[in-house]
This record gives C-alpha cells, sequence and structure tokens, in this order.
C-alpha cells in the first residue's frame, strides 16, 4: 500500500491465474476381451409328404373269355385282376375279384429343432502395476 499526497490509500488488486496442459503418458493400461459360444435349440416346422395305398379287395366272380385281363390303371387307382382256374367240363378263367390300389397324399406338419451358435464378447479394463523402472516414457 501507498499513500499519495492526498493522502487517497491505493490499494492493488491482484488476480491468479491457472493454466493446465495435458501430455500423453503411457500408463500401462489395457483390455481384456472374452468371448464366449452360445448354444441353443431354434424350433422350426417343416412339410413332410409320403404316400399311403389303401388296398380294397373288391369280388367280382366274372367268367372269362378270351385272354387273361392284364392290371390297369383309372386315376390314381390301379387295378390287379386275380384269376383261377376253376375245374368244369371245360377250364375257362373267371375274373375271381380285383385289387384296387389308391394313392391318397398325405401332408403332417412336424415339429423339429436346430441347434444355433452366437458368440457374446464382454471386454474388461485393467491397469497394470507400476514398474520397478518408474515412469515410462
Amino acid at each position: 500500500m501507498r499513500r499519495d499526497d492526498a493522502q487517497d490509500l491505493i490499494i492493488p488488486v491482484v488476480e491468479e491465474t491457472v493454466g493446465i496442459d495435458t501430455v500423453k503418458v503411457p500408463t500401462g493400461a489395457g483390455v481384456r476381451v472374452h468371448k464366449r459360444v452360445r448354444v441353443r435349440e431354434e424350433p422350426f416346422d417343416v412339410s413332410l409328404e409320403h404316400d399311403e395305398f389303401v388296398v380294397e379287395r373288391v369280388p367280382v366272380d366274372a367268367w372269362v373269355d378270351g385272354p387273361a385281363p392284364v392290371p390297369r390303371t383309372e386315376g390314381e387307382t390301379t387295378i390287379v385282376p386275380v384269376l383261377e382256374e376253376v375245374l368244369v367240363v371245360e377250364k375257362r378263367l373267371r375274373l375271381k375279384e380285383e385289387i384296387r390300389i389308391t394313392r391318397r397324399p398325405r401332408r403332417e406338419q412336424v415339429a423339429r429343432s436346430a441347434q444355433l451358435r452366437s458368440e457374446e464378447v464382454t471386454v474388461e479394463r485393467f491397469e497394470n502395476e507400476p514398474t520397478a523402472g518408474g515412469r515410462h516414457g
């Protein structure tokens, strides 16, 4: 403080300021990555198709004159003639029965499952202990 001639008191005003700079210094810190494979069952539906055969025995009981009948197809049905010889004064073929085999497609839904794999990753940060030499350069 000082006084001037008129007896006024002069007080200086002081201000402090701070300046901050950053410097990159290796710290020895790192990360650890963990990976785990997970398996889960995933259900799904699939349509399977197969054929069923219906066998019918149809009595005919008719005499056959001429050549023996041969198997034939009518639509989805195959007809197989079954012959029998009958002893009479003369021998003739008699159509005893027909076997009818009909194709009927069937469709059904079935549930199945498959194994699906996915990976999960976690990252863990860690700090190393300071080395015996002191600071890292």
